[in-house]
């Protein structure tokens, strides 16, 4: 059986999801490949790494540090993002929490980003390297716009993946892959609505048109793609966790208590509905 595993993003929110990836961990279930977009798959490599709960230990230790993120490192001409990008992808994955290269390597699935290049307006899966210390890929999956700048990759702008395909299933689809979990960060009743701040966000990206009118139709996009989840799981061909309730906090959320509660809250929501995804791995 080869089991694909597809991860939502949502910047803090992600910290239900990874609730959910310690659990999956826990009971030995780990997929032939992950994919992922933005703080999804910023998650998931950890666990590709069998380090699932070092998710837990960033939530809660680190998110707070001012080293992490803040309105300051937008100021730094050589970062120009909210969130401190050599700390975050480089110093504390080498330093401070270490991410183990050695057993990411040796994970013998594929691990694929979602990205979104800024000339085309359109998605692109992209293959996270094994050896790159600097989490480029990650970058650009995770890059939100206005709080990160354009993270370029062999020549070309990209930015966060969820922008075109936030639940980047059709990977999972295309490698045939016999059961597929789908881990989403909104209830499942949710329904993304027409935004004003896309629109200004348009109008900001003007020099990419394509990415420009990928944002104004960002709503659309996202609900389509809800849409088509629910007839597959309708179809027996995914299984989808997600919270009951919608995640009342905000994208650059970062009280530990709060994260803690939000992890604990995904690690419970997966057992609630272990019962379920082992019949629906087991059929």
């Amino acid at each position: 059986m080869k089991l694909g595993l597809v991860l939502e993003g949502g910047a803090s929110r992600g910290y239900f999801s990874c609730g959910m990836l310690e659990a999956l961990e826990r009971e030995g279930i780990m997929s032939d490949m992950i994919i992922g977009t933005s703080a999804g798959i910023a998650n998931g490599v950890s666990y590709a790494s069998h380090q699932a709960r070092r998710n837990y230990i960033i939530a809660t230790r680190y998110l707070s540090d001012p080293r992490y993120m803040g309105w300051k490192h937008m100021l730094n001409r050589s970062n120009r993002s909210y969130y401190n990008l050599s700390f975050v992808f480089e110093e504390l994955p080498d330093r401070h929490l270490p991410f183990n290269f050695h057993a990411f390597k040796a994970y013998p699935g594929e691990v694929m980003a979602a990205v979104t290049n800024m000339h085309t307006g359109k998605v692109e899966y992209l293959p996270v390297p094994r050896d790159d210390k600097s989490f480029k890929v990650l970058q650009a999956s995770c890059a939100l716009p206005l709080l990160f700048p354009p993270i370029m990759l062999n020549g070309k702008p990209y930015m966060d993946g969820g922008i075109v395909s936030s639940i980047p299933i059709q990977p999972a689809l295309d490698a045939a892959c016999d059961k597929i979990i789908v881990i989403l960060t909104p209830p499942r009743d949710y329904q993304k609505a027409p935004s004003r701040s896309m629109n200004l966000l348009a109008r900001h990206y003007r020099r990419y048109p394509a990415f420009a009118n990928a944002l104004q139709y960002r709503y659309r996009t996202y609900n389509q793609e809800l849409a088509r989840i629910a007839q597959l799981e309708r179809e027996g061909r995914l299984f989808v966790l997600a919270p009951k309730e919608p995640l009342a906090i905000h994208r650059t959320e970062s009280d530990p208590a709060i994260l803690a509660h939000l992890y604990e809250l995904g690690y419970q929501t997966f057992y609630e509905r272990f019962p379920a995804l082992q019949a629906y791995l087991q059929a």
